[in-house]
């Protein structure tokens, strides 16, 4: 009977002490990448997807790809986000900058279209092409064509009509990189692009606007009837049943890429590269396609009729994108966002 006893109250004791030794924490992922309808999506679908099979909280951290490059900048050494979506001009610098981990190999990575592999510390997770967006029965109703061509910026029927995003932003960026291809300068001559912009675009422009909230405002107010745009916020807008279209010229759509990293010097390095990894699966891709329209970049994904129809899909829209010279752009950029502020939005 007292073996029993003596027994029993050390198993007692030892369940007590099992039960008062803390569980440990569960991880935080801190992803930084857009806000608005990413973060949405995001939110409700990819995170909880992402969740579900892995021991990880995932913390979102909204904001543009400069907002974001700019926190990897001040945290330097000390870094909080682990993964991080920027624009592919950003993400250049941000693996330039050192802020990216080098992405360890998996067989997904076998899956891209060759443009989607950036460098050794970065790839794209999704596409989309700057071009033309515009409200279909404001056109109507002022009696304007379809546009087909970035020429459409310069018409003098469109004065005070137009929107278009800061050199600061990709899309405008881009605008000042094709007026500089079509007015015979290249990305290497950027002079006639500035030139073009000041006189022949600017006086029809309303806003330099680098915020999607407040160019869907300008658009639903009635403000603008066109804009320059990406494919994937032309297509979210669209889903809200506003009557906007968006159009690729046919000088050709600059192609932006979304890029994703595996933040340096984690402290969830391996979870951080299985996100990363996570974002290229041809579930995800779709939910992307869908949900943001964001073209794929794994050959594998299937898209529906109704959602390839809004997005860069099959190899041989891609192949048709006109690509950014970022290596060169980037050691650029600060003098002609300068250049811009001084004369372009003066």
């Amino acid at each position: 009977m007292a073996t029993r006893l003596r027994w029993a109250r050390g198993a007692t004791a030892a369940l007590i002490a099992a039960c008062s030794v803390p569980a440990l924490a569960t991880p935080t992922l801190y992803l930084g990448s857009y806000g608005g309808s990413t973060q949405d999506l995001f939110q409700k679908k990819i995170i909880p997807a992402f969740e579900a099979n892995h021991d990880v909280k995932i913390v979102y951290v909204p904001g543009n790809s400069t907002d974001t490059l700019a926190k990897l900048q001040a945290q330097k050494s000390k870094e909080e986000l682990d993964v991080v979506l920027l624009d592919d001009g950003p993400m250049y610098q941000a693996t330039q900058f050192g802020f990216c981990d080098k992405l360890q190999d998996a067989p997904v990575y076998k899956d891209l279209y060759d443009i989607a592999r950036m460098n050794a510390n970065a790839t794209s997770v999704g596409v989309v092409a700057t071009g033309l967006v515009y409200n279909t029965e404001a056109f109507k109703k002022a009696g304007l064509p379809k546009p087909d061509s970035w020429e459409v910026l310069t018409d003098k029927r469109l004065h005070q009509k137009i929107a278009i995003p800061p050199i600061n932003n990709t899309y405008g960026l881009q605008t000042l990189l094709t007026y500089a291809r079509l007015r015979k300068g290249s990305d290497h001559d950027i002079d006639p692009g500035m030139t073009a912009l000041v006189k022949e675009v600017g006086p029809n422009v309303l806003a330099w606007e680098p915020s999607p909230g407040k160019m869907t405002e300008m658009f639903q107010d009635g403000d603008i009837t066109l804009a320059v745009w990406g494919s994937g916020r032309v297509a979210a807008l669209k889903a809200t049943g506003f009557p906007v279209e968006f159009v690729y010229p046919k000088e050709g759509a600059p192609a932006m890429f979304i890029a994703a990293c595996p933040v340096v010097h984690s402290d969830i390095a391996a979870l951080s590269q299985q996100f990363v990894q996570f974002l290229l699966t041809p579930q995800v891709q779709a939910w992307l396609a869908e949900g943001q329209g964001w073209g794929p970049v794994n050959k594998n994904t299937k898209l529906t009729p109704q959602v390839a129809a809004t997005v860069p899909y099959t190899p041989e829209q891609i192949d048709k994108l006109v690509k950014t010279d970022w290596t060169y752009v980037n050691e650029k950029r600060v003098d002609w966002t300068n250049r811009w502020n001084r004369t372009v939005e003066r």
